[in-house]
């Protein structure tokens, strides 16, 4: 049977919209089935508390279990390639961070391309970090460190977690918008770090507000600045380093991200239901609780937001020549 163009057209028309009407039709009836969100970080840890905080939101209101599952090792690239790997049906979440940003400069063999391969959902949580010193030590405000920093270039050492760590990448940037040689000493973890700075081997130590404040408090260390755009909650009479150095900004942020190719009806209804929990005035509070301020906005502004980190970390990476441990 020879179809008539106008017949034909109208077929093709009719399939691409029974199409949409199922894609529709999917989205609307998703989470069929309990989803996991795949966490990049041990039990217990900032990432792990972020990520339970919004299975917990996700599963009230989408009547179905989210599930943690944590997936340490690499600095986070097990659980990426995990979820780049899954289908892309919204049944597999990753807990996405700033270490993606980092790692995709720092790695040379990745098997997969973070922007490329994995769709952006929205945008949960920025950690800020502090910059601090022993209370021993000399200076009292961000300038004087500076100061001092200038007049004994290689003398002054700061412990912050692995290479490549957001805190240790941040100590970096400060380092090149400063022009300054602090010597910048990486653990296996914030708390060795801390034992360190306290113990008075080291001078002091970046790390993230929640890690820091206790000390701060006893007043073990002293905080020089916060590495955020704006003050954190916690401290807010210590001022941030772009009060000083104009541009400075350096935050463990925290996200959700899909496999590419996800039907985009599913990450906008999960987009909504987190953003909407972010607006919960019990969750910002638990957010500010933990040191940090909400990442909100719309899958695309958290694509934008993902691409801007790469390519300042990208810049880091190559000026100061990390190399992953």
């Amino acid at each position: 049977m020879k179809l008539s163009r106008r017949s034909f057209l109208h077929i093709t028309a009719s399939t691409a919209g029974l199409s949409f009407i199922s894609r529709f039709a999917w989205a609307e009836s998703y989470p069929a089935r309990p989803v996991r969100l795949i966490v990049g970080a041990v039990p217990g840890s900032a990432p792990d508390v972020i990520a339970r905080l919004v299975a917990q939101r996700l599963s009230e209101r989408l009547g179905q279990a989210f599930v943690v599952e944590n997936r340490n090792g690499a600095s986070g690239n097990l659980a990426t390639e995990a979820v780049v790997r899954a289908q892309p049906d919204g049944y597999t979440l990753l807990l996405a961070s700033a270490s993606n940003a980092i790692n995709a400069t720092l790695y040379d063999n990745l098997n997969f391309n973070f922007i490329r391969d994995i769709a952006p959902v929205a945008g949960v949580v920025r950690f800020p970090m502090v910059i601090t010193v022993h209370s021993s030590f000399p200076t009292k405000t961000l300038p004087e460190f500076l100061a001092s920093a200038k007049a004994t270039p290689g003398k002054i050492n700061l412990g912050t977690p692995g290479i490549g760590s957001p805190q240790h990448v941040a100590g970096e940037l400060f380092k090149m918008m400063t022009g300054t040689n602090i010597v910048l000493i990486a653990y296996r973890g914030g708390p060795p770090a801390i034992s360190d700075a306290l113990s008075g081997q080291i001078q002091g130590v970046i790390g993230t507000v929640l890690l820091t404040i206790e000390h701060i408090r006893s007043e073990g260390l002293r905080p020089l600045a916060v590495t955020g755009t704006t003050r954190s909650e916690l401290l807010p009479e210590i001022p941030t380093v772009s009060e000083f150095v104009p541009g400075f900004e350096a935050s463990q942020w925290i996200g959700i991200g899909a496999p590419k190719n996800t039907p985009k009806g599913i990450i906008d209804r999960l987009d909504h239901e987190i953003n909407s929990g972010l607006a919960d005035t019990s969750i910002k509070a638990r957010i500010i609780d933990l040191g940090g301020t909400v990442l909100a906005g719309s899958p695309a502004e958290f694509g934008e937001y993902i691409a801007d980190e790469t390519k300042k970390w990208e810049k880091v990476i190559r000026f100061a020549d990390i190399k992953p441990e």
